[in-house]
């Protein structure tokens, strides 16, 4: 039987490719004051960033519930014995813990992987589709555990925010409180290393921001796996996909949107580059 492959919204793989793929995702929660939206199901990206930029207080975001993992996780165990749950950093999140303690709830014989990705949005969603690609192409469960903890190491994500204003109040700045307090029109590049949230530096206006990235990514050689994701400016979006494009001839570069949980850190106008490869 195929080995089904589980993630979480934090992952922002575009949804025909989860599809297509057979990636189950479980979404996170968004919090506006008293109103609580599934990410991805019953909250659309256009409305979470309108409502990020025009209500007064910013929203929260939670995890899913150990007992959603634990049905998520007997649903399918009624097509396979193997499941591997791939999820983003547990120095961001805590939902990896609610998905091993949603594991230990399982009362039907299934065998479940828990892994923590140390990555975030596309860099986890790269990881999430390397697995599911093995799993259609037969491998077994022991051979996509090993081959996810060879490729965490490979997977590199990185970016442009418009503030850090998102990731400061919401808790997750991490060693990139360093770069707090830029002057105007300053863009703040990040990354995330061993799950962290690190600085990169920061680049006077949004086009050397995006040469910038693309010197970023250019210092990596035998990408496997490639994805690049906005918030609000799919133009920039393009032309980010356009820009590497010579990077990466001989494959698909994902195009995405970071979601509602995402966008609670990062906020609008964020570009994110993310990559399977080799530094120098």
């Amino acid at each position: 039987m195929t080995v089904k492959v589980v993630t979480d919204s934090t992952s922002d793989i575009p949804a025909e490719v989860a599809q297509e793929l057979g990636i189950t995702v479980v979404p996170l929660y968004v919090h506006f004051g008293h109103e609580t939206y599934q990410d991805g199901v019953d909250l659309s990206a256009d409305e979470f960033y309108h409502r990020l930029v025009t209500e007064a207080e910013l929203p929260k975001t939670s995890t899913p519930s150990s007992g959603m993992f634990t049905d998520i996780y007997e649903k399918l165990a009624a097509e396979t014995d193997e499941i591997v749950s791939i999820h983003i950093s547990t120095k961001l999140s805590a939902t990896y813990n609610s998905a091993l303690v949603g594991k230990g709830g399982m009362k039907v014989n299934c065998r479940v992987e828990v892994i923590d990705s140390l990555s975030a949005t596309t860099g986890l969603g790269l990881l999430v589709i390397a697995a599911a690609k093995a799993a259609l192409a037969g491998a077994n469960l022991d051979e996509i555990t090993a081959m996810v903890a060879q490729t965490v190491p490979m997977t590199h994500c990185f970016g442009m925010v418009d503030t850090l204003d998102y990731l400061y109040k919401g808790g997750r700045i991490g060693k990139a409180q360093a770069l707090l307090g830029s002057m105007l029109n300053v863009k703040p590049l990040i990354t995330i290393q061993d799950g962290e949230v690190y600085p990169v530096g920061r680049v006077r206006g949004r086009s050397k921001a995006i040469a910038r990235l693309c010197e970023l990514a250019s210092k990596f050689h035998h990408i496997k796996e490639m994805a690049v994701a906005h918030a609000t400016t799919p133009d920039e979006l393009e032309l980010l996909a356009e820009r590497l494009a010579p990077l990466f001839p001989q494959g698909q570069i994902y195009k995405s949107r970071c979601g509602p949980t995402i966008g609670t850190y990062l906020g609008p106008g964020c570009l994110t580059i993310a990559l399977i490869g080799e530094g120098d």
